[in-house]
């Protein structure tokens, strides 16, 4: 029987401990949070210290019992999840739902999921931090305030108008993310562009190798130069073209290029979102799955520190063997001559963290590489390399910049540089393509040298918007900002997507017509809320209940008092603050538009398309004015796809064709009046009906009918059915095969298979044998647009 009992969040980090430990261990998984505030209700009580009731989460009753039967047979207890805020409070839930004895309790922690740092965990073990625990119930308290007590009245405003009639939420957090995305898409809306033109000459050296470069219009009568026009541009070329070039300053010099701290969360999920196309969140469950461990040989070793950090320290035995490392491939020169330090950006971030790095640098993406998916091994390797990198010197360049004068008024300079030293260059490139350091060479100009002109190379620009957001930018904007922290980062940014508010196209981030009318009108009504420095403020403030520096009582206390205040001032304003936000920016004669069809007022109402004014008299009437552009409406177009030679049986009218995903049916051109539908027969089984005898009785003609699993015939004499197969006129219709050049989500397999089955395109791996529908496909890629772009 275990002497002692370990308590870690996830089965994988419970098979990889359970290998470390002897016999007198037992390793038991909490798989996560065991107790949460109930669903359906507030669950927490306002009036008597915002003391939360906390009930456990459906489908643990029985991890909980068998943690708790196991802790009565064990005379130690060991907390071991994970090392934040959310793992300190999980490990107190379990406690409190097992009701497990507080003097057997003990907490360890540790940040790399190996052998030594988990030895090293239970030698220093230590109780629960209250602090920490107190800090993430203080953030669950808040976001459960703000979203239950908002979601409900802005979901009642909006309905009314909502087309889709799906439920809406707000939360502390999310919504601000929303406002940024949606501020920035009004900048683009709003933006206009201004023309602007460059000026580039091509020269020539008067030496016997005629070399040739380029210089820039730098300044014109020393100030910047300003050419908004052609014609400006064209009244300077006759002036420019006749002048004497002639070198006026040469100046060399040299620059260094740092390299960037290890990765924290918000950096590794920007940088494999721009270098690996990884969403925030698939960049998460990769490094989940690398920190819990992985089978190398028979070992299972975890392979990065953990992921959800805000600080850049290092541990100094990874510095140490970083540099043996780096002296190892590299050579001493390569290494500065002491260890690099690294200033997190947090104003709390806790030092006492790590940065993401390899557990070992000694375990090279090549050697484990035969043991990850293709993009475990692509993540690994990315988080390899910019460690190693982070402790090697700088890259080193020589740069030359040179003045030229044309005239007396025109001063050209023309910039050069070329890589004396990589350094850190040999292990990483921070930039999207390997080449962008390549050198760019000026000859050796002495001043005073004439240079003869070649031509003038005039190019014309517009300024442009500030860029969408994609989920790395936002995140790290985010993190400017003071907004989320570590663990919530890849939340914020899938649920503003999962929620409608926000759409993935090409990798930006797309308010929808819903995102902004919810947007504008939580700002309208909750205006702290909705405030970047306000909820910026109230992240230091749980980070101040972490740190032992503010009470969890006094924090909410003084949220909530300002709070209050907005959410009765808003269960007044926010009908007509929604009123106002539909119709911002609409044409006022909009208003008095009836419907052209019933003669009924119009009303305006919102899809996830946009806007659009609605007939009153719906169902009867189902005329619609699409808004989408304010100032050019659109009449619907006639959509209606009639059956030929289809009646309806009850009333006469012809029967339409429709379409809801995957079931195709004829439904009666009356309705509601009339609700006949049956189901859409194709000419095919039509005709094998008319032309087929029934194989047991004889009857011609069959029955064609449609049901859950394709077409089939029907005698009406024995009321027996047949499949297509079984009469021998053709089941199934084989999926046809293409092959495309896309590696398998599951086990990296290239390439892949796309077929076309019976519910339209998918793709199967040939080595794993999985299949992955578009959609699926789609979204591991980056979008729809990204897997169009694999396949050609």
């Amino acid at each position: 029987m275990a002497k002692h009992l370990v308590i870690v969040e996830s089965p994988a980090k419970q098979r990889t401990i359970s290998k470390y430990l002897g016999r007198d261990y037992l390793v038991k998984a909490s798989v996560g949070h065991v107790r949460d505030l109930p669903r359906k209700d507030l669950g927490v009580d306002i009036e008597n210290g915002f003391r939360p009731t906390y009930v456990i989460v459906p489908g643990k009753e029985k991890i909980i019992q068998e943690i708790a039967q196991a802790a009565a047979q064990c005379e130690m207890i060991y907390l071991a999840t994970d090392p934040d805020r959310e793992g300190e409070a999980i490990a107190w839930h379990v406690s409190e739902a097992a009701n497990l004895d507080a003097a057997k309790l003990r907490r360890i922690t540790f940040y790399q999921v190996t052998k030594r740092a988990v030895q090293e965990a239970l030698s220093q073990p230590r109780g629960l931090d209250w602090n920490l625990i107190q800090a993430q119930q203080a953030r669950r308290v808040l976001d459960r305030l703000v979203g239950y007590q908002i979601s409900p009245l802005l979901s009642r405003a909006i309905r009314k108008g909502w087309a889709t009639r799906k439920p809406l939420s707000a939360g502390r957090v999310q919504s601000v993310a929303l406002r940024l995305v949606v501020e920035r898409e009004r900048e683009i809306m709003a933006f206009v562009p201004e023309e602007y033109w460059t000026l580039e000459a091509e020269l020539q050296r008067r030496t016997e190798a005629k070399e040739r470069f380029r210089a820039h219009l730098h300044r014109i009568a020393g100030a910047k130069p300003k050419i908004s026009s052609r014609e400006e541009m064209d009244a300077l070329l006759p002036l420019l073209s006749k002048a004497t070039f002639v070198v006026t300053e040469v100046k060399k010099g040299q620059r260094t290029r740092r390299p960037s701290p290890p990765f924290i969360t918000s950096t590794l999920q920007a940088e494999a979102g721009r270098k690996l196309h990884f969403s925030a969140r698939q960049t998460m469950r990769l490094a989940q799955q690398l920190y819990e461990g992985i089978d190398l040989d028979g070992e299972r070793v975890g392979l990065i520190t953990y992921m959800r950090t805000d600080s850049t320290n290092v541990a100094p035995e990874a510095q140490a063997e970083a540099r043996r490392y780096i002296a190892q491939e590299w050579g001493e020169d390569f290494l500065p001559s002491r260890p690099p330090r690294y200033r997190s950006r947090a104003a709390l971030a806790q030092e006492a963290h790590e940065a993401i790095r390899p557990t070992s640098v000694f375990r090279t993406p090549e050697s484990v590489r035969p043991h990850l998916t293709a993009q475990q091994a692509r993540l690994y390797e990315l988080i390899w390399r910019r460690f190693l990198a982070s402790q090697m010197k700088p890259a080193l360049y020589a740069t030359m910049r040179v003045d030229i004068l044309a005239g007396d008024d025109y001063l050209f300079r023309a910039t050069g540089q070329s890589l004396l030293f990589k350094g850190f260059l040999v292990v990483y490139s921070p930039d999207m393509e390997e080449d962008q350091e390549a050198p760019v060479m000026l000859p050796e100009l002495q001043e005073g040298e004439a240079l003869d002109l070649l031509q003038l190379i005039p190019e014309q620009h517009f300024t442009q918007p500030p860029p969408r957001y994609s989920e790395p930018t936002l995140i790290r904007e985010l993190e400017a900002n003071g907004v989320g922290r570590p663990s919530t980062y890849a939340t914020i940014v899938s649920i503003i997507q999962e929620r409608g508010y926000v759409v993935k196209q090409q990798r930006q981030l797309v308010p929808t017509a819903l995102g902004m009318l919810v947007c504008d009108v939580l700002v309208d009504t909750f205006a702290d809320i909705m405030d970047v420095g306000y909820t910026a403020s109230m992240e230091e403030r749980l980070d101040k209940i972490a740190a032992g520096q503010l009470e969890y009582l006094a924090m909410l206390r003084e949220f909530y008092e300002g709070f209050r205040r907005e959410l009765e001032a808003a269960k007044a304003r926010l009908q007509e603050a929604v009123k106002q936000a539909l119709w911002a920016g609409l044409p006022e004669d909009l208003k008095q538009r009836t419907c052209p069809k019933c003669g009924r007022p119009l009303e305006l109402r919102i899809s996830e398309k946009g806007r659009f004014l609605g007939c009153t008299g719906y169902p009867e009437c189902n005329y619609i004015l699409d808004l989408s552009d304010p100032h050019n409406p659109k009449e619907p177009e006639e959509e209606d796809e009639f059956a030929e030679g289809e009646i309806c049986e009850l009333c006469g009218g012809r029967m339409k064709i429709i379409r809801r995903g995957r079931m195709v049916f004829l439904g009666c051109e009356n309705y509601p009046k009339c609700k006949n539908t049956r189901p859409f027969l194709s000419e095919r089984i039509k005709k094998l009906a008319a032309e087929t005898a029934c194989p047991q009785c004889g009857y011609k003609p069959l029955e064609p009918r449609s049901g859950r699993y394709g077409e089939y015939l029907r005698c009406p004499k024995c009321q027996v059915n047949f499949s297509l197969a079984k009469l021998g006129l053709g089941g199934k219709q084989k999926a046809t095969v293409e092959t495309v050049d896309i590696a398998c989500p599951e086990c990296g397999h290239r390439p892949m298979e796309k077929r076309v089955g019976r519910y339209g395109p998918y793709y199967r791996c040939p080595a794993c044998k999985k299949n992955f529908s578009e959609k699926k496909m789609a979204a591991f890629l980056g979008g729809i647009e990204a897997l169009k772009e694999q396949e050609s």
